[in-house]
C-alpha cells in the first residue's frame, strides 16, 4: 500500500504515551504507521500536481490489483503494507471511495481542481524526480 498514516512507528516509551498501550496500535499496526488504502486519492493528487503521473499510474494500479484481491480491506500491517490490518474490516467504502477518486482524477485531470486547494494554484510542476519507491 503507498501510504501510511504516519512514518516513523512509534515504539517504547512514546508508543506507551499516546496510545496508552493499546494492542491495536503495535508498530507497523492501525493507527502507527499502518498503511491505508483511502489516501491513494491523496498520493494521487500530489503526484499529478507535481508532474508524475505515471507514478500516480502505477500507484493506482498496484493498489487496485490488490485491494481487489484482498476484498477491500480498512488497512494493512506491517512495515511495507503487506499484510491485511489484523482488525481490518473488509469491503470498506472510504478505500473504495479512495481508489475511484484517485480513478477519476486520473482519467481526467480537470478534477483534480475540486479538491485542489486555492493556494495550491500557484504551482509550478514538474519538480526533481525524487527516489520514493514507485517513481
Amino acid at each position: 500500500m503507498p501510504l501510511k498514516i504516519c512514518y516513523p512507528a512509534m515504539a517504547n516509551h512514546e508508543w506507551r504515551i499516546v496510545t496508552g498501550c493499546d494492542p491495536k496500535h503495535t508498530s507497523w499496526s492501525y493507527h502507527n504507521a499502518g498503511s491505508w488504502p483511502v489516501l491513494l486519492w491523496l498520493l494521487t493528487a500530489a503526484c499529478m500536481k507535481t508532474g508524475r503521473h505515471q507514478s500516480a499510474r502505477r500507484a493506482i494500479e498496484k493498489t487496485e490489483t490488490r485491494l481487489l484481491k484482498d476484498s477491500w480491506p480498512e488497512y494493512y500491517d506491517g512495515k511495507h503494507g503487506r499484510y491485511i490490518g489484523k482488525q481490518a474490516r473488509k469491503f470498506q467504502t472510504w478505500s473504495i471511495a479512495g481508489y475511484l477518486v484517485s480513478r477519476m482524477m486520473l482519467e481526467d485531470p480537470s478534477h483534480l481542481g475540486i479538491i485542489a486547494l486555492e493556494e495550491d494554484t500557484q504551482m509550478k510542476p514538474p519538480m526533481k524526480k525524487s527516489t520514493s519507491w514507485f517513481c
